[in-house]
Order: structure tokens, then C-alpha cells, then sequence
């Protein structure tokens, strides 16, 4: 029997190449590529001393450090998409040390800088970000900063290795309290401006003063849990809790006050290895505090708060990890990122003038008369009159599987976090505030008309319904999202 001629088996072998082709296109149509993760911590404890720890009206100089500060990465990658989340401990990363970080680690494993999100914890124990000229050790920092938070996003990305999520949130109520206060008749102190506010921040916690808070708390300790895809080895875990900070940190002591005791327990919580990294990411804290406002706390030992918080939120994060029933090593990931111009407040011409009164006042017995902070109000407030007329606010959402994150950079109140999480297309939303950069307070329109220090002129610099146009371009960033992952 006479061979085919060659063009048949040409043919046959290419139909069957063809064929083989399509099953597998087929196959991995119906399989997404697995999901890879990678997480790392760099150390960025300052070395030099003194060092100004900023977040008061006056200079806060450490002389060491009690505990270490850290640059945490969490790196995301499903095939299509690669994305990092950082949480830096300080008080809030500037935009321009942020993005130069971004600029480094894109250089160095090739991270796209829009696909990178820099978040700071907010400890009030921190050094500056962004001292460009000043005292050396403050300069040194900043070199520190930048190379630590870029270190970690290299690191975390050399490190992925197939991994599967998952995300669930437990309540701890009882940490988090709303520390703008209605007060009795009669105990309102004159604001800095010499005007009367409605609510006052951290007013003294007697019967005798209080009325009632101004707004909620977000209990919500919410985590997203990563792990090893075969083994279930826990990899990362990246927490988020509404609380402001603790404080009570040990007297001209660098500190990364309860978010790095909470990532020093969360290993245990979980019984994972030495590699493995967690993180506590600050919420929407501007409003919110751990002042058990009518209730006599006992007095505490230096960082012996930290320890308590950090505990319970350790058990909340594990309670959380614990719903959930399965991780996904499929999961999709999205991210966008988008910039909105927002108006920076101005002052009126009798404020203005009102400010050059009170600095121009030289007699002691009467500066002794005017409002606490009056001067440092003053001030900010020519500030504002000479500065410019708005400001550039980059905004990030992100998709993790079923899980919604939103980016703010600014101390964002509780209510508008909720409100997020509630209005969100996604199962469950987290909210992360003070990253990518530091731009104050955001308050509702509804608390601007109440007043007290978060609203103030130099507290909040900007519009004062901008948490109004953020939260509306944060949902539609998040439908932008919901909608790709329904598309085939």
C-alpha cells in the first residue's frame, strides 16, 4: 500500500495542531490564570537623632526609637493585572516622597507607579516625610523613606508565589470612639477664630459637660487574608480599623504605636512562619479616637494601650479570618486610579484681616486674652490667602476578587467610610485613609456646619464638599470595576 502524499499529512498534522489549539484555548478560558502573591517588611527605623515627630502645634523631638517602624508590601498579580499595597508607619507620607518611591520600585521590577498604593498607619510617633532642606537627620530620613517603601514593593514582588484570598470583617465596637462632642450649655470654649463651634473635639470626659457625639464610629475590623495555594500556608494579611491611633507611647520615643504591636501578634494569631507579613491599615478615622469618652478609664503605663488595642484587634482579625469558608486562587484583580481638582478654602477679606490683628499683638496681658491656638490659626490662615487656588487629589480603587478598596489621602470621617461601604457594588469595601500623599481633614458638608477643629480654616483646606465629589467619583471607580469583572 502506497504512503499518503506529504500535503495530506501536512493537513492532517495541522488540523490536529489546530485542534489541540483550541482545546487549550478552551481550557483556559474556562481557567483564569492563578492568582500570585508576594508580601514583605523593610525596616525603617531611623538611625539619626533628633528627629521632630509632627502631628501637634509644637515641636515633638525623639531622642530613639522604642519600637521599629516598617514599610509592609503586599504584592498582587493574576496575569493581567500587578498591583501593591504599602503601609508605611508615619503620620502621612507626603505625595512627592510617595511617588518617588513609585518611581524607584518601577524601575526595579517594573510595577506600574497608578498600580501602587502608599498608605501611612497615621502614628502620631513618627518622623516627617518629606524634609527636602532642615537638620541632617531629618534629610537622612526622607532617603530612608523612600528607599525603604521601594525596597518593600521589590521584595514583595520577587517573592509572589502562587497564592489564594479571601476577605471577611469582624466588629470590635468597643476600641473606637467618636471624639466630636455636643457639650452641656454654657461649656463651649471660643474656637481659635473667637467664634462658637457646636461640637468640640476632645472635650474633658466629665457628665458635667458632655451631651452627646456628633457622629458614628466604623467597628468594622475588616482583613483580607492571603495564602500559599497548595499548602494554605498563611502569606500576608492586610487588616483596616477606623481608629485614629492609641498614643501613650514612652516620652521622645519613635513608635509605631498599635499598628506594628498588631503586626508583631497577628503571626501568632495565625501560626504562620517568620516570613509571614502582617499589616493594619488606618480607615476612616478623622472623627474617631480611643478615648472612652464617659467612662473613667484607669490610668495606663506607657505603651501598655497599644498593647490592649493591638490585642483585641489581633483576636478581631483573627475572628474575621476565620469566616472565611474558602480562598480563592482564582480571584481578578483591578485597579484605577484618577485625579480630581478640589477648591482650596479661602478666607474672606475680614478674616484675613482679623489673622494680621491677632499676630500684631505684642502686649502679653493681651495675647493672655486670646482663644487657645490662636496664633498658629492666624497663621494658617494668610497661608491659605497666599497659597494656591486648588489642589490636585489622586484617588485609587482597587478589586481583590470580592473585595472592594478605596484610597483617600486625606483624614477622612467615619461616616463617609460607611457611607462608601454601604453605597459600594462589591460584597465588602475597604476603606483606606491617608494614602498617597496628605491633605488634611475631610469632613461632611452636614459637620462643617457644626464647626470644632476638624473644620477649621488651616485644618481643612479644602471645599467643603469635596467628601461629597470624592465619595461620588470612589463609586463610580468601584462600578468601573464591578462592571469589567461581570464582562466575559
Amino acid at each position: 500500500m502506497r504512503n499518503p502524499p506529504c500535503s495530506v499529512v501536512f493537513r492532517g498534522a495541522l488540523v490536529a495542531a489546530l485542534a489541540l489549539m483550541a482545546c487549550c484555548l478552551a481550557q483556559s478560558a474556562e481557567k483564569p490564570p492563578l492568582l500570585r502573591a508576594g508580601a514583605a517588611a523593610v525596616d525603617i527605623t531611623p538611625k539619626q537623632f533628633p528627629l521632630n515627630m509632627p502631628g501637634g502645634f509644637s515641636a515633638n523631638m525623639a531622642e530613639g526609637a522604642h519600637d521599629p517602624l516598617h514599610a509592609r508590601a503586599l504584592v498582587l498579580d493574576d496575569g493581567a493585572t500587578v498591583l501593591a499595597v504599602v503601609v508605611v508607619d508615619n503620620l502621612g507620607i507626603a505625595r512627592e516622597t510617595a511617588e518617588e518611591a513609585k518611581r524607584l520600585a518601577a524601575q526595579r521590577c517594573g510595577i506600574a507607579p497608578e498600580k501602587v498604593l502608599v498608605a501611612a498607619t497615621h502614628t502620631h510617633s513618627a518622623p516627617e516625610s518629606n524634609a527636602t532642606k532642615g537638620p541632617e537627620p531629618a534629610v537622612a530620613y526622607r532617603k530612608v523613606l523612600v528607599e525603604g517603601i521601594a525596597e518593600s514593593i521589590v521584595q514583595a514582588h520577587a517573592r509572589r508565589t502562587p497564592a489564594a484570598i479571601g476577605a471577611a470583617a469582624h466588629p470590635l465596637p468597643e476600641e473606637v470612639f467618636n471624639r466630636r462632642w455636643f457639650l452641656k450649655p454654657g461649656k463651649m470654649p471660643p474656637n481659635p477664630f473667637g467664634g462658637m463651634d457646636r461640637v468640640k473635639m476632645n472635650p474633658p470626659t466629665t457628665a458635667d459637660v458632655l451631651d452627646r457625639p456628633a457622629g458614628p464610629t466604623d467597628p468594622d475590623v475588616t482583613v483580607l487574608s492571603v495564602q500559599d495555594a497548595k499548602s494554605r500556608k498563611p502569606l500576608a494579611l492586610l487588616a483596616n480599623y477606623s481608629l485614629h491611633y492609641v498614643g501613650g507611647t514612652p516620652k521622645a520615643m519613635v513608635s509605631a504605636d498599635y499598628f506594628g504591636e498588631f503586626a508583631r501578634l497577628m503571626r501568632w494569631r495565625v501560626g504562620a512562619g517568620e516570613d509571614f507579613v502582617a499589616m493594619m491599615s488606618n480607615g476612616t478615622s478623622g472623627d474617631i479616637n480611643n478615648i472612652p469618652f464617659l467612662v473613667n478609664r484607669p490610668p495606663r503605663a506607657p505603651f501598655e494601650q497599644i498593647r490592649i488595642v493591638a490585642g483585641k484587634a489581633a483576636d478581631a482579625a483573627w475572628h474575621a479570618r476565620s469566616k472565611i469558608t474558602a480562598h480563592r486562587p482564582d480571584a481578578r484583580l483591578g485597579m484605577l486610579q484618577r485625579q480630581i481638582t478640589l477648591r482650596m478654602r479661602r478666607p474672606t477679606a475680614e478674616q484675613i484681616a482679623a489673622a494680621k490683628r491677632v499676630l500684631a499683638i505684642q502686649d502679653e496681658a493681651q495675647r493672655a486674652k486670646l482663644p487657645p491656638l490662636a496664633d498658629a490659626y492666624a497663621r494658617r490662615t494668610l497661608s491659605l490667602a497666599e497659597g494656591p487656588a486648588t489642589l490636585q487629589v489622586p484617588l485609587q480603587a482597587l478589586r481583590i476578587g470580592d473585595l472592594g478598596v478605596c484610597a483617600i489621602p486625606f483624614e477622612t470621617f467615619a461616616e463617609i467610610g460607611l457611607g462608601l461601604k454601604k453605597r459600594s457594588p462589591f460584597p465588602r469595601t475597604m476603606v483606606i485613609g491617608v494614602a498617597n500623599g496628605y491633605n488634611g481633614y475631610l469632613p461632611t458638608p452636614e459637620q462643617h456646619r457644626l464647626g470644632g477643629y476638624e473644620t477649621w480654616l488651616g485644618t481643612c483646606r479644602v471645599q467643603e464638599d469635596a467628601s461629597v465629589l470624592i465619595t461620588n467619583e470612589l463609586l463610580a471607580m468601584l462600578g468601573d470595576l464591578a462592571k469589567a469583572d461581570r464582562s466575559p
